[in-house]
């Protein structure tokens, strides 16, 4: 089912510049919002936010597992 959403006509242009003829406003909505969940993800999985060093984690490891 289709619905009508209102938006600027700058927006609109902007939005038509990451399509093609053959594209709809749907298509390209669609694709920009893979794109931004995909760069989310990104940013999660890059944030250093809660995170350890590499030798950090090995000396904790090396604590824990002690022969």
């Amino acid at each position: 089912m289709a619905t009508t959403i209102q938006i600027d006509e700058e927006t609109k242009e902007l939005i038509s510049t990451f399509g093609s003829k053959k594209d709809s406003y749907d298509d390209i909505v669609r694709r920009l919002y893979q794109m931004a969940v995909k760069e989310q993800l990104r940013e999660f999985l890059l944030s250093s936010e809660n995170t350890i060093s590499l030798e950090e984690a090995r000396k904790r490891h090396a604590e824990r597992w002690q022969k």
